[in-house]
């Protein structure tokens, strides 16, 4: 088994480095990809460039020779061209407009012209010549001793007899063009790992703002995990973090559920608390009576006879009460199990009403029902028969002086609602909150002697609950209580 400092060693990674890390290598993806565009974009307008410089150097070039009429020779083609390589620079602003575009297309300090006769010869060259003559490819880009270069190759044809007279190459040192790349090289990466720097530790600040509610949530569970007190889940809380997002409102979430969480530890303490009283009473009373009967009352036949009768309403007692725990335990699975069962709520109301009118007859019994059809509503029908056996008992036995019991029936377009309403001994404000609470009895000895545990309606709650329906009650001290119980309708068209 791995111990706790074992699995937090394994946690190196925090959500705010991965994000901020995630965040950068996106940044330096995107910025790669855009940076290579662009720069493919640069290098095609500086290769086209050069490409231009070295084309025009070559169409001067060839056109200046293509006057001469015959093949070209070492000699003729210096007089040609000579001047426009040896002159000074007086004489050059002083040449005539043709050389001068010779000048002007071959004047670049990266261009090297290379005259050649029919046999493929070198006759003249105004630069060394850095790569041998070859006819078979007319244009290309290689790399020479590291450095790129254009060549281009062209046969001269004589102006007047339209002839083979030599070849003319061209090459041009493309300096600029692989300084010019080697800059924007360096610029990308420096401008790229800028901006992934400044992005990742962005999305640093950013991801620790945006995630903070979730380091809270963290801290929260530690102190409770780490805590030995027993309130300790009373004391923490995610501080609020006013952010208006998905994560704050998380906070909020988990928050409520550390309330309802305390709400049910309170209640399962005061559960086992109630369950241990009430089952310790009948429990001593039955010990009672089988010690009486140990030493001498089963010698004497009344004393046989209380004792028996007294344990075994104890006994049944005791039996209620399991039960009505077990009946607790399924209302809070109710919606799991029994969740599209559907019932008629004007029968149910009806046969509820006529039984207890029946078993009662010393009671008056007033209906007010506005169903005239079958009104199906969500809820199990033997679920809905308990919560108004639950309501109209309770009715009864607290109505002993004014013995009244009215229940109304009516719906609108949503909700059935049930009323119950006595006319007994009421309850007070101060009660009033707690009755739904299990084991809670307003009146303790009064409630015992009337058979009850305390659970009925903390079951009929449960269980209206548990069908989305809601349950209230409403009462005066000295004057009696109506208890209300709302039901969603199913609309059985739409389920069809």
């Amino acid at each position: 088994m791995e111990t706790t400092n074992e699995k937090k060693k394994k946690k190196f990674f925090s959500i705010n480095l991965k994000w901020s890390l995630g965040t950068g290598l996106g940044v330096v993806i995107i910025f790669a990809v855009f940076a290579t565009l662009l720069f493919q974009s640069f290098s095609s307008l500086l290769i086209r460039q050069e490409k231009g410089h070295s084309e025009e150097a070559m169409n001067a070039v060839t056109l200046r020779l293509a006057q001469s009429s015959n093949t070209l020779t070492d000699t003729g083609v210096r007089d040609i061209l000579s001047s426009s390589w040896n002159d000074d620079i007086q004489n050059r602003k002083q040449a005539a407009i043709y050389s001068d575009s010779v000048l002007t297309a071959t004047s670049g300090k990266n261009i090297g012209i290379s005259v050649y006769s029919v046999n493929k010869e070198l006759l003249f060259a105004s630069r060394g010549v850095l790569v041998d003559f070859s006819s078979k490819n007319k244009q290309k880009i290689t790399k020479i001793n590291g450095q790129t270069v254009y060549i281009v190759r062209r046969p001269v044809y004589s102006n007047k007899s339209n002839k083979l007279i030599g070849y003319v190459q061209v090459t041009n040192k493309l300096a600029d063009y692989d300084a010019t790349r080697h800059k924007l090289i360096l610029i990308f990466i420096v401008f790229g790992v800028t901006a992934g720097l400044a992005s990742a530790l962005v999305g640093y600040v950013l991801s620790a703002w945006l995630l903070r509610p979730i380091e809270l949530i963290n801290e929260t569970i530690g102190k409770i995990n780490t805590d030995d007190e027993r309130d300790s889940l009373a004391n923490v809380r995610v501080p609020i973090l006013n952010q208006n997002d998905e994560l704050s409102e998380l906070s909020n979430l988990f928050n409520d559920m550390l309330d309802r969480m305390e709400r049910y530890i309170q209640q399962q303490q005061q559960f086992v608390e109630d369950v241990s009283h009430e089952l310790r009473t009948p429990v001593a009373i039955i010990q009672g009576h089988l010690d009486l009967l140990s030493r001498w009352g089963k010698d004497d036949p009344q004393i046989l006879e209380e004792s028996i009768s007294a344990s075994l309403q104890e006994i049944t007692r005791m039996k209620s009460l399991v039960q009505e725990m077990l009946d607790l335990s399924r209302a809070e699975q109710v919606e799991l199990q029994f969740g599209n069962e559907v019932s008629d709520a004007r029968e149910v109301g009806l046969q509820v009403f006529n039984n207890f009118k029946m078993i009662h007859p010393d009671f008056t019994f007033v209906l007010d029902n506005d169903l005239k059809n079958n009104t199906p509503v969500k809820i199990y029908r033997n679920h809905l028969e308990q919560v108004l056996i639950i309501l109209m008992d309770n009715a009864v036995k607290y109505s002993q002086d004014r013995k009244e019991v009215h229940m109304s029936i009516s719906k609108n377009s949503k909700l059935v609602e049930f009323v119950v309403q006595d006319f007994g001994v009421g309850i007070s404000q101060e009660n009033i909150d707690k009755i739904f609470d299990r084991f809670y009895r307003v009146d303790k000895a009064r409630s015992r002697d009337k058979g009850g545990n305390g659970l009925g309606l903390s079951i009929a709650r449960k269980l209206v609950e548990g069908y989305h329906g809601s349950m209230s009650v409403e009462s005066v001290e000295g004057q009696g209580s109506l208890f209300r119980i709302s039901l969603p309708l199913v609309d059985l068209d739409n389920k069809k």
